[in-house]
């Protein structure tokens, strides 16, 4: 062998070799792994968190060229979810989805291990949406004034659902007691399917929730919407008034589902995740397929002034919380 001659080619060997291993973080970070994608749902299945999910599951695949898989884990107010998320390697290969009062209403109701602000990163908003108060179609009342009067006549004796103690579902009713004057009962659930189970069977007369979850209860007539939490009425319910338009304006509220990741997840693999799920929210057929579905798409608005607003929210709701003496359930 002409060792001479083979010293060059072990030579570009060795340093093609030697760049590779300097750019395989980086490239790690920013191409698929051909491995699942992971959307750890804070929510049950066919809960407003799954339904999200499973809308850009299929579009953020084929953009990311790997399998997307949606895993729901209810329970414990989302912490469940958040745990699992905390719990698995920062690849980028496990994921959040979960409402925004993960953040800025769940941690004032429920002790929690981690500071949640700090322990999930907002990655995109994925669709946003407000709640509709719905009743049982045996309940005597057809607007929220009649339902104020309603409880007024009969204290002590009306209850409302929520999908989970601190979030909005939970306190719009929190609100509604403090302006109204009446003493509506919280009943709360873990997620909106079992919520909407009992509200539909008589148990309890009221929930507030996603019009994701209820819009198809209430178009097949087995629950009556009084009034939703938007600041203009919403397309999918033309002929039902907003809170504002009833009386309530400190009502208006509007919730958004997000995508989350670790804080620690490399800037490159964030960066990609997140230009990945933008351009499939841009996609006008999946904003059709969202309207359907009683969701708008997200705001393409930036992490930072997501966490604002997280920051925001949070004291808000606690201003809320402690104007009307609440106390943990």
């Amino acid at each position: 062998m002409n060792r001479s001659s083979d010293f060059p080619l072990r030579r570009r060997a060795l340093l093609a070799l030697g760049a590779g291993a300097l750019a395989s973080p980086w490239a790690a970070a920013q191409e698929p792994s051909g491995k699942p994608l992971r959307l750890v749902v804070a929510g049950p299945a066919g809960g407003s968190a799954d339904l999200v999910a499973r809308l850009v599951a299929e579009p953020l695949s084929r953009e990311l060229g790997q399998p997307v898989m949606v895993d729901p884990k209810p329970g414990a107010a989302g912490a469940i979810a958040v745990g699992e998320l905390l719990n698995a390697p920062a690849d980028g290969q496990t994921l959040l989805v979960g409402v925004n009062s993960l953040v800025s209403e769940i941690p004032h109701i429920v002790k929690l291990r981690w500071d949640m602000a700090q322990a999930v990163r907002p990655l995109a908003e994925l669709a946003r949406g407000g709640l509709a108060l719905v009743a049982n179609p045996s309940l005597p009342v057809a607007t929220v004034p009649q339902l104020v009067a309603y409880a007024k006549a009969n204290p002590g004796k009306l209850s409302y659902a929520s999908y989970s103690p601190g979030t909005l579902s939970h306190v719009l009713g929190v609100i509604l007691n403090k302006e109204a004057g009446i003493e509506l009962l919280h009943v709360g659930y873990k997620g909106s399917p079992p919520a909407l189970a009992d509200v539909m069977g008589g148990h309890v007369p009221l929930m507030f929730d996603g019009l994701a979850t209820s819009l198809p209860l209430v178009r097949s007539g087995k629950l009556k919407v009084l009034a939703v939490s938007t600041p203009k009425r919403v397309p999918q319910l033309p002929d039902v008034p907003t809170f504002h338009e009833a009386g309530f304006p400190q009502m208006d509220a509007v919730a958004w589902m997000g995508l989350w990741c670790k804080p620690d997840l490399g800037a490159p693999a964030q960066a990609r995740l997140r230009a990945a799920t933008l351009k499939v929210l841009a996609d006008p057929a999946l904003r059709t397929r969202m309207l359907d579905t009683g969701f708008d798409i997200g705001l393409p608005r930036a992490t930072e002034e997501m966490a604002r607003e997280l920051r925001t929210d949070y004291e808000r709701v606690g201003a809320v919380l402690k104007s009307v003496g609440f106390r943990p359930e």
